[in-house]
């Protein structure tokens, strides 16, 4: 999935952009305020990582902003200031989470799975419909009780579709949720991925409303995770 990685250090950027890429994820990287609320105006991300000490925009400011425009993107602070009245504001001004530096990677992609479930509106790792559920945890997908493996763009796909079951999403709309700035993607991208998709799920997973784009059935998931 797609997130917004705000962040001044070059060399805490780098690295946790690097590693976060390894496990999947598409990231953008910014490393001012001003360029947080650009960013975050004209994309579609799964969550935002946030740091509050910032230049030309400080992240509380990135934070009230969005929050006060109706901006829902989850919002994981991560700062160096880890004082009861720093997390205290950050989480009353909206922030879904906050983790204070250092942090493990382990713990770091835990809470972010975490504040994106609360915003899918579960408190389980697991969401779908009756004919196929999303293990958020382990990127599996689970069609008929057959549990199959998904790479990070299908994996990427299919929690974008499965977050509204019955909505239809469009080209355009799909392509950002699954590719960062910088990728490279060719006018049929996103045709080819689910093309294999129904192969490797059932041709009845993802439907085609023509001329519009794609959805999944909007039948509500039977009996909680598989």
């Amino acid at each position: 999935m797609r997130v917004l990685l705000v962040e001044d250090d070059e060399m805490i950027g780098q690295s946790l952009k690097d590693a976060l890429a390894a496990q999947g994820w598409s990231v953008d990287w910014v490393k001012d305020g001003l360029l947080a609320q650009s960013a975050l105006s004209d994309g579609d991300y799964a969550c935002m990582l946030l740091d509050l000490g910032l230049p030309r925009r400080d992240g509380v400011e990135v934070l009230r902003k969005a929050r006060g425009s109706g901006d829902t993107t989850p919002v994981l602070v991560l700062t160096a200031r880890d004082g009861i009245d720093d997390r205290v504001s950050g989480l009353d001004l909206g922030a879904d989470d906050y983790l204070a530096k250092p942090y493990e990677l382990r713990e770091l992609l835990a809470r972010m799975r975490a504040v994106i479930r609360r915003r899918d509106g579960s408190a389980h790792s697991v969401i779908g419909n009756a004919h196929v559920q999303l293990d958020i945890t382990t990127r599996e997908v689970v069609v008929q009780g057959e549990r199959s493996q998904l790479s990070a763009r299908e994996f990427a796909l299919l929690h974008a579709l499965l977050e509204r079951p019955g909505a239809i999403l469009s080209r355009e709309q799909l392509e950002n949720r699954i590719y960062g700035w910088g990728e490279e993607v060719t006018s049929n991208a996103v045709d080819v991925l689910i093309h294999g998709m129904r192969r490797k799920l059932g041709a009845d997973t993802i439907r085609n409303v023509r001329g519009l784009g794609w959805r999944v059935a909007a039948a509500p998931a039977q009996g909680g995770a598989p």
